[in-house]
């Protein structure tokens, strides 16, 4: 007979208290490789220990991180100390980690690191080799999965800004075996068949380093790297990085960020020609403007009528110059006549005729000198007077 029915809450109730009396679930110590690695904005952190066949979903508590014993990376092989622990909402149980400890490197970041610096070492990832992303392009292609997310939003994206682009989809596996290959082979395909391609945007949304892991192959770098067609490379999330971004002749953050990138604002570049036609016809007009005057001074009768305005001016101007001219004459010689007068009023009064004329004499001695000091004359010289009207001598007498 069956049991009676509980709730979901109580079977995950239930098994959570199995787990948490267990002895060893209670602290367990667990080696692997560090897979799918999340820092939360809360400072938590989420990833995935996996070995070879199997992973197990992990969790560091935000204050524990800085206790932890080393930094969490991707791809680290590590030795987790920790307990299981059961989320009731959710219904799944991960491992807690108290303690961690390095190891050694994983397989896959191994294998990146390996194969990184091969390809370095052949000059794959030499910037002199990138080629430029065309500023217009009217053809787009984009490899990567035909029903993810990332494809619909790179879409929704390209449209939204440019209304003139064509943009094609290459579907392709971007995870699992067989994606490599097929990516490699799309983009070798494009270049054959459609050589008409501005730009191909290689890429696809986040995930696992796993689920990332096509685009750390080599047949694909060497695919974008022997492209005449530019390669943007958009894989993941920020954080992420592949072989294909150093590869490619631009890596952008995201898919969305690859599709920002790739074409310009139709809209935007409409009002800047806008704006540059309207500065034009300003220019023009005052060129025209200009020509238009230049023009009408060309005119034979409006030749003639400014011949005539310049001559009726310059007539006005030469009258009233002459009309200065003579004001000024008359002034000067007013001031000048005025002066003669006056000078010759002053030779008058200092001429001796004139003196003598009011009633004065000049008295000189015998030699002609004049006679300033009566003191200098001596009793009984003869001296010699001139008046105005004659001549006489006298002899003088000291009383």
């Amino acid at each position: 007979m069956a049991m009676k029915p509980v709730t979901v809450s109580q079977l995950n109730n239930y098994i959570k208290r199995i787990l948490q009396s267990d002895p060893l679930l209670g602290n367990v110590s667990v080696t692997g490789e560090i897979s799918n690695l999340k820092f939360h904005g809360s400072g938590h952190v989420y990833f995935s220990l996996k070995d070879e066949s199997s992973r197990i979903n992990c969790f560091i508590a935000a204050d524990n991180l800085a206790d932890l014993g080393c930094t969490p990376e991707e791809g680290a092989e590590v030795i987790i100390e920790g307990y299981i622990y059961l989320y009731m909402r959710g219904g799944s149980y991960s491992l807690n980690v108290r303690r961690m400890e390095s190891s050694g490197r994983g397989d896959l970041a191994e294998a990146f690191e390996k194969l990184k610096r091969k390809l370095d070492a052949e000059g794959l990832f030499d910037t002199g080799h990138k080629k430029a992303i065309p500023p217009f392009p009217k053809k787009i292609v984009l490899v990567t999965s035909p029903t993810g997310a990332a494809v619909r939003d790179m879409i929704k994206i390209i449209t939204g800004k440019n209304h003139i682009v064509d943009i094609y989809v290459y579907p392709v596996l971007v995870q699992g075996p067989a994606a490599a290959g097929e990516i490699a082979a799309a983009i070798t395909d494009i270049n054959a068949r459609h050589p008409d391609t501005d730009v191909m945007i290689v890429g696809r949304g986040g995930g696992s380093a796993e689920e990332l892991w096509a685009f750390n192959e080599e047949i694909v770098a060497r695919s974008i790297y022997d492209s005449d067609i530019p390669v943007i490379s958009a894989v993941g999330h920020e954080i992420d990085f592949t072989i294909s971004d150093l590869v490619a002749d631009l890596r952008a953050e995201t898919p969305t960020a690859a599709a920002e990138r790739a074409v310009p604002d139709t809209a935007l570049l409409k009002e800047q020609l806008d704006s540059l036609i309207e500065g034009m016809g300003d220019d023009i007009g005052i060129v025209v403007g200009r020509k238009r005057r230049l023009t009408e001074s060309l005119d034979p009768d409006t030749f003639r009528s400014g011949i005539r305005n310049r001559m009726a001016f310059d007539r006005l101007t030469a009258d009233n110059m002459m009309a200065e001219v003579e004001s000024k004459v008359r002034d000067m010689v007013m001031r000048s006549r005025h002066m003669v007068e006056l000078y010759g009023e002053m030779v008058k009064a200092a001429d001796p005729k004139a003196i003598m004329e009011r009633g004065y004499s000049i008295v000189t001695d015998d030699d002609g000198n004049i006679i300033r000091d009566m003191d200098a004359l001596k009793d009984r010289q003869i001296v010699n007077i001139e008046a105005f009207r004659g001549r006489a001598r006298a002899r003088i007498e000291r009383q």
